[in-house]
């Protein structure tokens, strides 16, 4: 009973530390994202280029029309009357708005698969180590009743050994009151 609660202390331990080193990853992540966004010195509708475009994070360019317009907050995606999402670039240049929203959802799922893995893993290795034990002593407890009764039957088949010997003079005890034909 102590080992399967150590081995379940373990596995919750190891979940809140794989869930804060995921959280301070993600901290960290978005502390550089804002650290590196610089407020534009001029408006979206300003820029001439994707890279001048880029430089706010608040600037969506379209390749459609080549026009830098202010990101649609509102929305969480931009309407396909402003921009297709496969013209849209948002961030970098080289990088279109649907493979980022693909990209971005791929690894949101590899982090929640990841986190349903270790916590699925940690619990069935906490049922798996508790098993084996039960098994094992249940095992030996069968194992050694066995022996015992094994042992009681050959002490019983000894003495009647011994009593018919002893009724038919087949002994070297003197005291039987039979004893063996001898034929010279």
């Amino acid at each position: 009973m102590t080992n399967m609660n150590h081995s379940h202390k373990n596995c919750v331990a190891m979940s809140v530390f794989f869930t804060v080193v995921l959280l301070v990853f993600i901290g960290q992540t978005e502390c550089q994202t804002d650290v590196n966004v610089t407020p534009p010195a001029k408006p979206c509708s300003a820029s001439t280029t994707c890279n001048s475009c880029l430089q706010s994070s608040k600037c969506l360019w379209c390749y459609t029309n080549d026009t830098c317009t202010d990101y649609p907050v509102s929305h969480l995606l931009p309407s396909s009357a402003e921009c297709k999402l496969s013209d849209a670039r948002w961030g970098v240049c080289w990088v279109n708005f649907e493979v980022l929203i693909i990209a971005m959802a791929m690894l949101a799922g590899s982090i929640l698969i990841a986190i349903s893995v270790c916590c699925c893993w940690c619990c069935c290795c906490r049922r798996c180590r508790s098993g084996p034990d039960q098994d094992d002593e249940q095992f030996t407890r069968r194992r050694e009743e066995i022996r015992q009764r094994a042992e009681e039957r050959t002490g019983e088949r000894k003495n009647r050994h011994e009593d018919i010997r002893r009724k038919y003079g087949l002994m070297a005890d003197s005291s039987s009151k039979y004893s063996k034909l001898e034929n010279e």
